[in-house]
């Protein structure tokens, strides 16, 4: 398998892994546990790793990542690395810090991205790519008018490369996908296979998207799982994917995304089970004027 064609080249040039492994885990999962994860994803050929600060993990991840690369399995630029700016660190003069934090707990020289939650701080954020200390400027959470905004802003030295949402079969994010695309900024899936229920974060009483007897049916016909169906869907609507599982069994078999194409008749019906279901519905930021899921996209 030749890992260059399953890429996509953001608008900086910089490319970016289509399949990513995501790191994000509820506070019961023992840390010792990422660390594990991240080095079967990076055996079993994840390029693109995603963490942030807020995850609480990233010095065990940058362990894992360490690891790989004193073992010969790949080199630092072999690695996509994403981490995020959080909420609290968004005055300017706390943003490089917090880079530079992460980046100590990685003991990592740089990230390849370094994605900010809402529009804030991007001056300071600019400065962070200057030092070459993140390669690429990303956003999370933005509607296309927080988007609007940010691309409209005088002055503005770089354009984001990506926008990371919640983004499923469920919740296929159709509109702000062809926006984003208009604007040349790849849309990058979390939650891609539903949401784990963490009770802190998600709706408890959202439907199991892995239990969907449309995705489970599709899933029968191609000898697939119901996670490798919905990974596919989105790789093959140009959504980067993150697949998030601390099981090495489903670490390895999300890799057989690359093995098999849906043909356009399936697409169609996968297009027509979104729901509208948002899993992580953002409670704690409710009420705060950035707020960005009162638009419809």
């Amino acid at each position: 398998m030749d890992r260059k064609q399953h890429r996509v080249q953001l608008n900086d040039g910089h490319f970016m892994p289509i399949l990513g492994f995501g790191t994000a885990a509820s506070a019961e999962v023992p840390k010792s546990e990422t660390e594990e994860a991240t080095k079967i994803a990076i055996d079993a050929g994840y390029r693109h790793i995603d963490s942030a600060f807020v995850y609480d993990n990233e010095e065990q991840v940058g362990c894992a990542i360490r690891s790989k690369i004193a073992d010969g399995t790949v080199k630092r630029e072999d690695i996509f690395y994403t981490s995020k700016l959080w909420v609290t660190f968004f005055q300017p003069e706390l943003v490089r810090p917090a880079l530079e934090r992460s980046l100590k707990k990685l003991q990592l020289d740089y990230v390849d991205l370094y994605i900010m939650h809402f529009p804030a701080a991007l001056k300071a954020l600019e400065k962070c790519k200057d030092a070459g200390l993140t390669k690429s400027l990303g956003v999370s959470n933005f509607n296309h008018k927080q988007l609007e905004r940010i691309l409209n802003k005088p002055g503005l030295k770089y354009k984001p490369v990506c926008n990371q949402v919640e983004c499923h079969p469920y919740l296929n994010q159709r509109k702000l996908l062809d926006f984003c695309k208009s604007k040349d900024i790849v849309l990058v899936a979390y939650s891609a296979l539903g949401s784990q229920r963490d009770k802190n974060w998600v709706d408890q009483n959202s439907p199991v998207l892995l239990d969907d007897p449309v995705l489970s049916a599709m899933a029968k016909k191609h000898k697939r799982t119901p996670a490798l169906i919905a990974l596919r869907y989105q790789i093959q609507r140009g959504v980067v994917v993150l697949a998030k599982s601390f099981k090495e069994k489903r670490i390895r078999e999300n890799m057989q995304v690359f093995e098999f194409q849906l043909p356009e008749e399936d697409m169609k019906v996968l297009d027509g089970i979104n729901k509208n279901v948002r899993y992580t519905r953002g409670e704690f930021v409710i009420g705060h004027p950035e707020f960005p899921f009162s638009e419809e996209y």
